[in-house]
């Protein structure tokens, strides 16, 4: 990807990020749309960090992939995608990925993330990545929870309409997922719905992991 590409690409996503991260909430107003899936990883007893599926919306996905397909073959393979995914993995570490792990209340550090690619399918771009905890937690822990959202509300989040959040194979059949917020954001959320309407609800939604039983 040549110097014009790569600032295009900073530009739709990331650049526009920073410059708009000190803005006053109240004021901001998404220019991204992702609707997202995530599947919470279990190996060994212990959560060990989440797979995410982040489908961009069509105005992202048709400025990001513009003279992507260099064999003219009208079609966006993994190949021709790899340069694109790692411009977007390496300016999401700034933002810690926009993955806000937490246990009993206290945040969970993330390790960088592992096992990147885009995929070009249906006329939808999907970035497809692992974000691993750098401590794993163990399944009987209490008060595992994660957040996805960008706090200057300048990308929407919002969850899949379809299984948005799963369990990884081989998690104990007493664990679940629950999707909410945190009661002691719900004032704060309330003010700015007011303001931002929807986005405000797609960007407070807190998933709790809860494992009960042998």
């Amino acid at each position: 990807m040549g110097v014009l590409g790569l600032r295009r690409v900073l530009g739709a996503l990331v650049v526009m990020f920073a410059s708009a991260a000190p803005a006053v909430p109240a004021a901001a107003h998404p220019h991204v749309w992702i609707v997202f899936e995530t599947t919470v990883l279990y190996e060994k007893g212990a959560f060990v960090g989440l797979r995410h599926k982040w489908t961009f919306d069509e105005f992202y996905a048709a400025t990001a992939i513009e003279g992507l397909d260099k064999n003219k073959d009208g079609k966006y393979d993994r190949e021709e995608l790899a340069e694109l995914a790692k411009v977007n993995v390496d300016g999401l570490k700034d933002f810690a990925y926009f993955t806000f792990p937490a246990l009993a209340g206290r945040e969970l550090k993330l390790g960088e993330a592992q096992d990147y690619w885009l995929e070009y399918v249906d006329e939808k771009l999907s970035l497809l990545f692992t974000v691993p905890f750098a401590q794993p937690v163990l399944a009987e822990a209490k008060g595992l929870t994660f957040s996805i959202h960008d706090p200057a509300f300048f990308i929407a989040f919002e969850l899949a309409k379809k299984d948005p959040i799963k369990l990884s194979q081989g998690a104990p059949k007493g664990c679940k997922v629950g999707i909410g917020k945190p009661p002691e954001d719900a004032a704060a959320t309330d003010a700015l719905q007011k303001q931002l309407g929807a986005f405000a609800t797609m960007s407070s939604r807190t998933i709790a992991v809860s494992c009960s039983g042998p």
